[in-house]
């Protein structure tokens, strides 16, 4: 009890410095972080304190010789559904929590004292590590618990973290991005060389749980982290991981037969566009009325004149929203386009997954599968 007051205390003082902050940025490397090569990267974690290993994980801190509890909290859904895959039926000894649960999106996202003290004593802890994070690293130099193994899921991807793209017709900030627009026709590889990397050095797209290749990277990390935290159990996880493995690997060949047949490779969304990371797997081009992170929901004239002639020209039956769009933008195409009666179509981002939706068992297999029967409608196939 005498702790929990300390901490409590702790976190009034750290909630004076925290800062709402836009997206973008990525979070600077935190002591500790598992990240970079899956097959080294717990074993090179030290957690978040000096290095120093506090003993035997598996103990029971009272002493009693029990196979201990162990705290896992993740900051959004994706984190939180591979975790549960990964634990299978050995669940019961884990208290797994989700801190943004109530549908408020991680770019809108601060701390309470409470979410606060959860991560200050849990013992896993995984969040994105984009500046939509960035008050993670003030929250964990001042942790309790200082050898808890913490995974950025930026630092695990690495040079493979992609950045944010403005791209024609597309609504953003001037000062950010005067020499940013480039042509995206229908064939755009959205090719890396083409952004100077000191020039967009503050503009990661965070966005990076919508890939299914990815997915299966962070689920072999998040695996290794538990198999260090809970040794007797290692060999269960790793057989979990190889079966959810197999599961995102049929999943990934149902998209790609899905986008080889289909009739049409460019999306329309009147909205923002957090899906880079996905359409950059397939090939698929895009446009849109602003960039994954923005904050922005009005359209300028320019940017609908845009999107109304670009899908005319290219004949789309359909524009696409995000779960949590309004669509009025979308609407306003749609009223404007000369195509006959289109259709608005919802992508899902897993921006807005709540406790109920959890409860009720949704899962992020279930919600990709979802997106790909909204994909094969958007391009006809």
């Amino acid at each position: 009890m005498k702790n929990r007051v300390i901490v409590y205390v702790m976190v009034a003082m750290l909630l004076l410095t925290l800062v709402l902050s836009g997206c973008g940025a990525r979070e600077s490397g935190t002591s500790g972080t598992v990240g970079g090569d899956v097959a080294s990267s717990v074993g090179d974690a030290h957690g978040v304190g000096d290095g120093n290993s506090n003993g035997d994980r598996n103990a029971d801190n009272s002493g009693s010789g029990a196979a201990r509890t162990f705290d896992i909290v993740c900051t959004i859904f994706p984190q939180y559904d591979w975790t549960r895959q990964i634990l299978g039926d050995n669940a019961d000894h884990m208290r797994l929590s989700l801190l943004l649960d109530s549908r408020i999106d991680m770019h809108n996202y601060q701390p309470s004292v409470d979410d606060i003290v959860r991560i200050s004593t849990c013992d896993l802890f995984i969040y994105v590590g984009g500046s939509s994070d960035a008050w993670v690293e003030g929250v964990l130099k001042d942790a309790m618990n200082q050898d808890m193994l913490v995974l950025n899921l930026l630092d695990v991807l690495g040079d493979a973290v992609k950045y944010e793209e403005i791209i024609e017709g597309m609504e953003h900030d001037d000062h950010d991005h005067d020499d940013d627009d480039h042509d995206h026709d229908q064939d755009h590889d959205h090719d890396e060389d083409e952004h100077d990397e000191d020039e967009h050095e503050a503009d990661y797209d965070e966005h990076v749980w919508l890939s299914l290749h990815n997915a299966k990277l962070f689920s072999a990390v998040i695996a290794d982290a538990l198999a260090a935290l809970d040794v007797e159990h290692a060999q269960a996880y790793r057989a979990n991981l190889a079966a959810y493995v197999a599961q995102l690997d049929a999943l990934d060949a149902t998209y790609q037969r899905a986008v080889s047949a289909a009739s049409v490779r460019t999306l329309l969304f009147g909205d923002r566009f957090p899906f880079r990371y996905l359409v950059d797997d397939y090939g698929i081009a895009y446009y849109a009325a602003f960039p994954g992170c923005s904050a922005e929901t009005e359209a300028s004239f320019e940017t609908i004149v845009f999107l109304v002639r670009k899908m005319d020209e290219l004949r789309l039956q359909n524009i696409l929203v995000t779960e949590s769009g309004d669509k009025r933008i979308a609407e306003t195409i749609a009223r404007e386009s000369a195509i006959a009666e289109p259709q608005i179509l919802v992508l899902d981002a897993m921006q807005s997954v709540s406790t109920r939706d959890v409860a009720d068992g949704i899962s992020y297999l279930a919600i990709m599968e979802r997106n790909l029967d909204v994909l094969k409608e958007a391009l006809g196939s």
